[in-house]
């Protein structure tokens, strides 16, 4: 298994393996093989130690990718949280940020809740 960034890649077509290093996409994978003249179809397990370090010492010089770009994203969150901003109030309560509708479709920023509305009449017990 082949380790880059700090990150077991699986056994796949390099331009595949490579967006499972968070910050680096399937567009961008494309892009940083063809600039390091590696063959696209060629599978991580196939890769020469030689190869593997082109592409570690390549992605450590031009790209922010996991630890530091999780963190460089916490921060800017933490940021606009601190400024009382309207996206940083967003986040602080959990709602969608960038202009969702939230009387339906946003379960997954608030956490799938489910609430049920009756009727708001308690039937009463019989003595």
């Amino acid at each position: 298994m082949v380790r880059i960034v700090g990150v077991n890649l699986p056994d796949k077509k390099i331009i595949y393996a490579l967006p499972y290093i968070y910050g680096i996409g399937f567009s961008l994978a494309k892009k940083i093989v063809q600039e390091l003249n590696i063959d696209p179809n060629k599978k991580t397990s196939q890769l020469t130690s030689e190869e593997i370090n082109k592409l570690q010492s390549y992605i450590e010089k031009k790209f922010k990718v996991e630890g530091d770009l999780r963190r460089e994203i916490q921060e800017n969150i933490k940021r606009l949280i601190r400024i009382g901003c309207y996206r940083g109030i967003r986040h602080q309560k959990k709602l969608p940020v960038r202009g969702q509708r939230t009387r339906t479709n946003s379960r997954t920023v608030r956490g799938n809740v489910r609430h049920t509305v009756t009727s708001g009449k308690r039937k009463l017990e019989k003595k």
